[in-house]
C-alpha cells in the first residue's frame, strides 16, 4: 500500500498560487505567477529529484493536470528526474468534466473521491503524489486521506493570491519528520499527519 503526499509550494504569507509561472493561474487577476523561480537552486532542484524518484503514481486536480500536460510530454529527456517520472507513471487526475485525457497513462477519477483514492492507495507501491491541486489537497486531508506533507516556504511575501491551507481547511496536527534550508533560503520541511490539533493554555 502507498503513502499519500503532498508537496506543496507557499510564500511567506502562504499564497501558493502560480509559483512556477505568469501563465499557471491568473484567477482573481493574480499578477505574481512564477514568484518561486529565482530561488530555484541546486539544493531545491535535488530535494525535488528525490521527491520523484519514491513515486509510484500522481494524483492531481484539473488545474495542476492542466498544467502539467501542456509541459511535461515534451520534455522526453529518459534522465530527467521529474519528466520521466510523470510520463512513465500512472497518473490520476480528479475531475467531474475531463472525459479524454491525452496524455498517456492518465485515468480521470470523478466517482466518490475518498472510495477511489483508496482503492488507488491500496494498489500504489512507492508513494501516490501530490503536486500543486490546492482544492485537491484541502479536500483529501478533510477525509483524512493524507499521510505526509512536504511544505516548501520561499522567502517571499506576495501580500494577495490564494493560500495552501485557506479558511476553512479540516484542522490538522502534523509531525515534523525532516528539514533543510536551500542556498537561496528555501525551507523546505516534512511532516506526517498526526490527527487533530490538540489544545491548552499557558495561562493555568
Amino acid at each position: 500500500m502507498g503513502k499519500l503526499v503532498v508537496t506543496g509550494f507557499v510564500s511567506l504569507d502562504g499564497v501558493h498560487q502560480a509559483p512556477g509561472g505568469p501563465r499557471e493561474d491568473d484567477r482573481d487577476g493574480f499578477a505574481q505567477g512564477g514568484w518561486s523561480v529565482p530561488y530555484g537552486d541546486e539544493g531545491f532542484g535535488r530535494f525535488m529529484a528525490e521527491v520523484f524518484d519514491r513515486a509510484g503514481a500522481f494524483l492531481l486536480g484539473r488545474r495542476t493536470y492542466d498544467i502539467f500536460a501542456a509541459f511535461w510530454p515534451n520534455v522526453t529527456d529518459p534522465a530527467d528526474p521529474i519528466a520521466s517520472r510523470l510520463n512513465g507513471l500512472p497518473k490520476y487526475v480528479a475531475s467531474t468534466s475531463l472525459t479524454d485525457p491525452a496524455w498517456q497513462g492518465t485515468t480521470v477519477i470523478s466517482g466518490d473521491l475518498a472510495k477511489e483514492v483508496a482503492a488507488i492507495k491500496e494498489r500504489t507501491d512507492g508513494e501516490l503524489q501530490v503536486h500543486g491541486s490546492g482544492a485537491l489537497a484541502h479536500s483529501l486531508l478533510a477525509l483524512d486521506l493524507v499521510d505526509t506533507v512536504h511544505l516548501l516556504t520561499f522567502p517571499v511575501v506576495l501580500g494577495a493570491g490564494r493560500r495552501l491551507f485557506a479558511e476553512g481547511t479540516v484542522p490538522t496536527a502534523f509531525t515534523h519528520t525532516g528539514g533543510r534550508v536551500t542556498e537561496t533560503g528555501v525551507s523546505i520541511q516534512s511532516y506526517d499527519v498526526a490527527g487533530r490539533p490538540r489544545y491548552g493554555s499557558y495561562m493555568d
